[in-house]
């Protein structure tokens, strides 16, 4: 599992790589492997409601063990099973890309969500600050 220094490393770096990037104000979750809340933080401009989609990202990951993509993907492929996982889980799955497991040594020990700009953009700076951590990423 994710240490909380490491969870605020992920956070601190997907910022950095946000504004690298010139994305829009992010917000940013880690979750650990219970899909319980580590860290947390929402950049000025991001709107309130960020934290709900972040949540969202990153549980519909770890809770299904897999990330965002996959997740949209198989929503598309399978409309009928994302929706059963949404609601076996309480309405609290955002099947796209942003959402982004941790592995370490090929098991799923927790997940980032970001949100804020494009699906594909909010997955490629979580990934970034998955690494500064010293950790493995599956977008």
């Amino acid at each position: 599992m994710p240490t909380l220094d490491q969870a605020r490393t992920i956070i601190e770096a997907t910022r950095a790589e946000g504004r690298r990037m010139g994305l829009k104000p992010l917000s940013v979750i880690v979750l650990d492997a219970g899909g319980h809340v580590l860290a947390f933080e929402r950049e000025d401009g991001a709107s309130p409601g960020r934290f709900q989609i972040a949540l969202g990202k990153a549980y519909g990951a770890v809770m299904l063990g897999m990330g965002g993509a996959a997740q949209m993907k198989r929503a598309e492929d399978q409309a009928y099973f994302m929706a059963a996982m949404n609601g076996a889980f309480g309405g609290r799955v955002v099947p796209v890309p942003g959402g982004v497991l941790i592995r370490q040594d090929g098991v799923v020990t927790g997940a980032v969500g970001v949100t804020g700009d494009t699906s594909d953009n909010d997955a490629a700076a979580a990934m970034a600050g998955i690494a500064a951590a010293g950790l493995t990423g599956e977008a």
